[in-house]
């Protein structure tokens, strides 16, 4: 198969999707909208920025987000307010890539396109002409927060959902939004983890205390994670901060790490705010691999957010065998049971929070009963070889249905 993705190319995401499909195998070509670093292997490859992607910094580093600095700057600074201006600009500024888009698949003829995310890139897709089937992927908080953030963001997302002959998302509950908005009558759907699935056998190599010694931690010490960054609007962030003097008040040696906030002026005012600087660790945004090997000595994963899909960091986060503390959302619930392999609290709730991090920390046998039964489930659903087959068939299904 020759399969078109539309994609953001620095993310991780992407470039796992992009393994999980196997290049080897099927010609796999890339239409980013955003800056990043050439992929090898790929059929074709190409850059097609969508609004204002080109100065896009903030939650994915790389080589290709070079220079710029100050100008990021200020856009993380002034982040909520940038975001709004893009989600009521961009869905007017997608004629000219719509049309760029157009001429390279007339160029490389694919025999499935496939955007990995609705904002923008499936908006972008929803130019395509008949006869080459449009996969559409529901990512994170797509439907639940983005749609609504302006009225050209519902029409352009109402229309996507509309010219897509499949859907993919990562929970059940998006693959139901998206019906009741509205998509073509029969079309199939597929729930599978939104990057393609983890490679357990990469994920899971034995590892010594050299994280811990490369960042200042100490072993046989009570770690909570959150890897979230600072989503405006979806992670809650000061939930998670103000629940830390709470926790550290029961569990004095606690130890919060915070990976990608390191230098977000946020995460620096709240820990400052909070007096908690001597229990709480920021990172800068870490290689998949050094962000695995942590998990491994990682005690709780927190991620309280209220618009959600099913976060990679949290499927990689519990097979590594962390237990979850996550919001109670729906995407969540469709893995969680509450006080049996995690806990769901509300994602505005600090106190709520706090009370279920002190009773996991407190806890040994119910993070190791989490434990068991979180790796079974990872096992049955997020296993990267199952996603491959689901998604290989579903394109199979749709060319024969074409």
């Amino acid at each position: 198969m020759r399969i078109m993705l539309i994609a953001d190319g620095r993310s991780p995401i992407t470039r796992n999707w992009i393994e999980m499909l196997d290049p080897g195998e099927h010609e796999v070509l890339l239409v980013s909208t955003y800056p990043y670093d050439e992929i090898n292997g790929l059929y074709a490859q190409t850059m097609i920025p969508v609004g204002f992607s080109r100065l896009a910094g903030g939650q994915v580093k790389g080589a290709a987000q070079s220079g710029k600095t100050i100008l990021r700057k200020l856009i993380s600074i002034f982040r909520p307010l940038f975001m709004r201006m893009r989600a009521f600009l961009t869905p007017m500024m997608l004629r000219r890539p719509q049309i760029r888009l157009l001429e390279y698949v007339l160029k490389h003829q694919p025999d499935i396109v496939h955007a990995l995310r609705i904002p923008f890139e499936g908006m972008l897709g929803s130019a395509l002409f008949n006869g080459v089937p449009f996969v559409l992927s529901i990512w994170g908080n797509d439907l639940s927060m983005h749609a609504g953030t302006s009225w050209m963001m519902k029409y352009r997302t109402r229309q996507a959902l509309l010219h897509a002959d499949g859907l993919m998302a990562d929970a059940a509950s998006d693959i139901q939004i998206a019906k009741e908005i509205g998509v073509r009558e029969h079309i199939p759907d597929l729930v599978v983890p939104g990057s393609g699935g983890l490679d357990l056998t990469e994920l899971n190599p034995k590892t010594g205390t050299q994280i811990l010694d490369k960042y200042g931690l100490q072993a046989n010490v009570p770690l909570v994670i959150n890897p979230r960054g600072f989503r405006p609007g979806s992670v809650h962030q000061d939930t998670f901060f103000n629940a830390i003097p709470v926790v550290i008040e029961k569990i004095p040696e606690a130890i919060f790490v915070c990976p990608g906030m390191d230098g977000q002026p946020e995460a620096h005012n709240w820990i400052t705010r909070l007096g908690i600087e001597n229990n709480t660790i920021l990172l800068p945004f870490l290689p998949q691999s050094e962000l695995w090997a942590l998990y491994r000595h990682t005690a709780v994963y927190v991620s309280l957010s209220s618009h959600d899909g099913t976060p990679n960091s949290f499927l990689e986060a519990i097979a590594r065998g962390c237990f979850p503390v996550v919001g109670r959302i729906p995407s969540l619930c469709e893995w969680v049971e509450d006080g049996v392999n995690g806990y769901l609290v509300h994602p505005e709730d600090s106190a709520g929070a706090a009370g279920a991090i002190i009773n996991a920390l407190e806890n040994d046998a119910i993070r190791d009963k989490a434990a068991g039964k979180n790796a079974e489930l990872i096992r049955a659903r997020a296993d990267r070889r199952v996603a491959r087959v689901q998604v290989l068939n579903f394109y199979q299904g749709l060319l024969k249905e074409n």
